[in-house]
Formats: C-alpha cells, sequence, structure tokens
C-alpha cells in the first residue's frame, strides 16, 4: 500500500502524522511511505530523516494525494484538501465530523473511507488513539489559563500557584476524563484549590483517592457548576461524548456569574465546545476574546503548541493501526479488528458512525451491514 503524508496546513499546526520511526514501521512491512516535503519540520524532523529511513519525498501535495492509497493526517482535512479526495481513499486522521458539516458532505460525495482516530474504542471504552493528545490538552489548558490569568494578558493579575500568605488560584474541572485527569495533575502540582465535576460518581471517587483527597468533587448538575464557577479564577471544559458534539453546560449564565477577569479553557472546542458564549473556535495566532468580561480561550488543537511531544505520543498510538490498516486493506482490519471498526465514521458514502448522522439528521447506515452485505472495497 502507499501511504501519504501531507504537511498539516491548519493554523499554527506543526504536528505531522509519522515520525521517521513510523515511517520506518511502514516500510519494514513492504508499504511505500510518501512525505511531502517539509511536513515533519514544524516537530524538529528532517526531510533526510524521513528520506535515510526509506520515505519518498515529494515537493507537489497534490501528488502525494493522488498516489496514496491512504492518507495520515493529524488535523481534519481544511477546505482547500477537500479537492484531492477520491473514492476509496483511506482517511485516517482526526476528523471530530459531529462539528464539520461541510466535511462530512465531502467525504460522503467523494466516496473516502473515513477513520477517525478519536473515535477508535477498545472494549474497556478506551480511546487509544485519543488518550496521549487528551493527556497533553489537560495539562496544557492549566499552562495556558496560567497565562491569561496575568494582568498585561486581561486577566485578574494572579499567580496562579500563588506565594507564601496568598491563596492559589481556584481551578474547576467540568469533566474527569482522561482532559481532565491531566488538567488535575497539573493543577495539584502547582498546588491549586481543584474542584472537579462529573456524573459518573464512580470516576470522582476514584480520583479522591488517588489524588489523596487534595481535590474537591461535585456531582455536575448545572447548579453545582454554577456555584464552582462563581468562585473560579480557571475554567476547564474537557467533556467529551465519543464522536458526538459536546454538550453545552457552561450556560451564558453561567459565564455571566463569573468574577471579571476569570478565565475559561474550553478543551472541548473541537467537537463543538462545552461552553455557550464560545461559537468559534480559536487559533494560536488569536486564541482568546472576551465576553461578559470572562476571557475565553477555545483553540481547536491545543497539542499543536508543542508538536514534538505531540507528534512522537500520536505516533506511537497509531502506528499499529496504521500498519493494519495497510497490511490487510481497511475492510478486513476492520473485521477482525472491534477497536478500529469504531473508528470507522464514513465508506462509500454512508454515515457508520449513529453520532455523527444525529448531529446533522442525516441516515445512520451500521458498518456491519456494510461488511456483511459489500465485497471488500479496499
Amino acid at each position: 500500500m502507499i501511504i501519504g503524508v501531507p504537511k498539516e496546513i491548519k493554523a499554527q499546526e506543526d504536528r505531522v502524522s509519522l515520525t521517521p520511526a513510523g515511517v520506518d514501521g511502514l516500510i519494514r512491512n513492504g508499504h511505500k511511505v510518501l512525505v511531502e516535503a517539509g511536513a515533519g519540520l514544524g516537530s524538529g524532523f528532517q526531510n533526510e530523516e524521513y528520506a535515510a529511513h526509506g520515505a519518498e519525498i515529494i515537493t507537489d501535495v497534490a501528488e502525494v494525494w493522488k498516489q496514496a492509497d491512504m492518507i495520515m493526517k493529524v488535523k481534519e482535512p481544511q477546505e482547500t484538501e477537500y479537492k484531492y479526495f477520491k473514492k476509496n481513499l483511506i482517511l485516517f486522521t482526526y476528523l471530530h465530523l459531529a462539528a464539520e458539516k461541510s466535511l462530512v458532505k465531502a467525504l460522503m460525495d467523494t466516496g473516502v473511507v473515513a477513520i477517525a482516530y478519536e473515535t477508535v474504542q477498545k472494549l474497556d471504552k478506551s480511546l487509544p488513539l485519543l488518550a496521549p493528545m487528551s493527556e497533553i490538552a489537560g495539562r496544557m489548558a492549566v499552562q495556558q489559563g496560567a497565562i491569561y490569568m496575568e494582568k498585561t494578558r486581561g486577566g485578574k493579575g494572579m499567580l496562579i500557584d500563588g506565594v507564601p500568605g496568598v491563596a492559589p488560584a481556584h481551578v474547576v474541572v467540568v469533566g474527569a476524563g482522561i482532559v481532565g485527569t491531566g488538567s488535575i495533575r497539573r493543577a495539584i502540582g502547582l498546588g491549586c484549590r481543584v474542584t472537579v465535576l462529573d456524573v459518573v460518581v464512580e470516576r470522582l471517587r476514584y480520583l479522591s483517592e488517588v489524588f489523596m483527597g487534595r481535590i474537591e468533587t461535585l456531582y455536575s448538575n448545572n447548579y453545582n457548576i454554577k456555584e464552582a464557577c462563581k468562585t473560579a479564577d480557571l475554567v476547564i471544559g474537557s467533556v467529551l461524548i465519543p464522536g458526538a458534539k459536546a454538550p453545552k453546560l457552561i450556560t451564558e449564565e453561567i459565564v455571566k456569574s463569573m468574577k471579571p477577569g476569570t478565565v475559561i479553557v474550553d478543551v472541548a472546542i473541537d467537537q463543538g465546545g462545552s461552553v455557550e458564549t464560545i461559537d468559534h473556535p480559536t487559533t494560536h495566532a488569536d486564541p482568546i476574546f472576551v465576553k461578559h468580561g470572562v476571557i475565553h480561550y477555545a483553540v481547536a488543537n491545543i497539542p499543536g503548541a508543542v508538536p514534538q511531544t505531540s507528534t512522537l505520543a500520536l505516533t506511537n498510538v497509531t502506528l499499529g493501526y496504521a500498519i493494519k490498516l495497510a497490511n490487510k486493506g481497511w475492510f478486513q482490519a476492520v473485521k477482525e479488528d472491534s477497536s478500529l471498526a469504531k473508528g470507522v465514521n464514513i465508506v462509500d458514502g454512508k454515515i457508520t458512525y449513529k453520532s455523527v448522522a444525529d448531529a446533522f439528521g442525516y441516515e445512520y447506515t451500521p458498518l456491519e451491514y456494510i461488511l456483511n452485505t459489500s465485497k471488500a472495497l479496499s
């Protein structure tokens, strides 16, 4: 199989989908890898490193897409890349389709096999390809929040961890999954007062034990979120429903009740966001806006700010699945791997992930139906 690695073109996105070691793994399995010239530079990987491991360096990105049987990316394709879509092309990347109607239509119209990193799911409900980026985003949410607490950035003028005799910041984390846990770890490490909200009491109990009672836990409902946010200095939205739009748990009424200069970091923005006052994602170049006196940070690719760490962590988890897809073709690979099958969102113009279909009122076609009634399309 020919695997293509184009350079990411989303604003301030310096990650790349494969490291030179990842290229080596695919080539050792008998495949050909095309890497767009400069694709790895933002993550610290030179063209020569890829070439040394057997990749072919291509200067024309259109040729990468044209020749490839499978394209590996980091972020969802941008509109200028839609023209490269073709029937039966395997697109393996983060897609977040429940928030991307135009991309859904383009993928359906062209017959792409769209496999989303973020919906690959193991039997224990864990999301192995989302986990490392969630860990990074969770930790960076606290880091970025601390920056925008500074008066020179429009914040309250607070040092997040305080000093002896001065209280540290109150950090409220809404959602106690992997992102939330990353945020909690960083905030606890800085000595902050931390309040965590979630609807799964068993998860709250677990985190309370892991952090040895150094966090306050609350059942997540509108009343508790509002009360916690009233005294918050930093609020982190980290709610995830795999493949679906994030619920708007932090309402405009709650935002209005926050103290001026409070910072909100909505990590869920790539799934539509969990904050009612955020109606669009921001970028690393223009990361914030202020509404009701509250600073809103809504960058959709937070881990893109630390591309070297992110690229290494991403390749660690995606490579095994990429090798399966390349070795067996997508049809046989997903038949044999139920976790990978969960990642299939669109096939041959049909939406095979229910949350994506529901988000736009489109028809849903179970993947099992396609696997059981169609001949291998790969």
